[in-house]
């Protein structure tokens, strides 16, 4: 890509030169293993600066899948049929593809000049950073689970459309981390942890172990980033002196298209410290 956001795709200089280098990598498993390998370089302190680059519009994204609006999706077949299990995955791939870019996308947008220490921003903490980072890494490894899934089944990511409308959440959400938080691990994400479980035993009933137990894997990862999101939404409503739960319902009626959805996995929901009361009166 041959613009101001071209950067060493296996190096980065800072933290959002990282994440622009995997916003803006078009090929899917490439950017899934980059933002593995980026994070591990953040982690271990071979990227150390924060920097202030600033992220694309839209990611980067392959020829295929076709694109299409939600309401002009094939209507998604059973489990039981390798078509059905194939479509399946093939649809958490795409999401898990998006959460990539969502992840590293609230680390170049969100973050701010350092301190004259040249550690982290005065306005967010390194923890913040630190979250974001694994978060980026877990889907980048739970897109390379279902990729390789996939290819078992003999398919591949890119041989069905997908939809577009995740992408949307992080436009509509651009302008205020309080809104993005909200709406894209509250709402989104949280919604994972409601419809994983049955996917599972329908996995499980149709004779297919190995598929189960990686959703199973992205189930238990997903309770911590939904984790994650509660704890910075609150760190952000305490420094804005705001009460959490009016703000984030607030924040989702006017971000979130639709009411949320039962039934709610509140065990899950619960382990991420994500109390009923902010989203049951919410739900339809």
């Amino acid at each position: 890509m041959g613009n101001r956001y071209q950067t060493a795709a296996d190096s980065a200089d800072t933290l959002t030169n990282a994440a622009i280098a995997v916003l803006t990598t078009a090929d899917a498993a490439d950017k899934a293993r980059l933002s593995r390998s980026h994070a591990a370089a953040w982690h271990d302190g071979r990227i150390a600066a924060l920097g202030r680059d600033e992220p694309p519009s839209r990611p980067g994204r392959p020829v295929h899948p076709e694109l299409k609006p939600p309401r002009d999706m094939p209507k998604r077949r059973k489990a039981g049929s390798v078509a059905g299990r194939i479509a399946l995955l093939h649809a958490l791939a795409h999401i898990e593809l998006n959460a990539v870019d969502l992840a590293w996308d609230v680390v170049a947008r969100f973050a701010r000049a350092a301190e004259e220490n040249g550690d982290v921003a005065h306005a967010l903490p390194r923890a913040f950073f630190d979250d974001w980072v694994d978060v980026a890494d877990e889907e980048g490894k739970h897109f390379l689970l279902l990729a390789d899934r996939l290819a078992a089944l003999g398919a591949a990511y890119g041989d069905l459309p997908a939809h577009d409308g995740l992408w949307e959440a992080s436009i509509e959400t651009a302008h205020d981390l309080a809104a993005r938080l909200a709406v894209v691990p509250l709402v989104l994400e949280a919604r994972g942890l409601d419809v994983t479980p049955a996917m599972i035993d329908s996995l499980k009933s149709a004779g297919d172990p190995e598929s189960a137990a990686i959703l199973q894997i992205i189930h238990d990862d997903e309770i911590g980033h939904v984790t994650v999101g509660r704890r910075w939404f609150e760190h952000v409503c305490a420094r804005r002196g705001v009460e959490p739960i009016p703000t984030w319902q607030a924040l989702v009626r006017r971000h979130f298209k639709g009411a949320l959805k039962r039934p709610f996995n509140t065990a899950s929901r619960d382990r991420a410290g994500f109390a009923a009361a902010l989203y049951e009166p919410l739900a339809d």
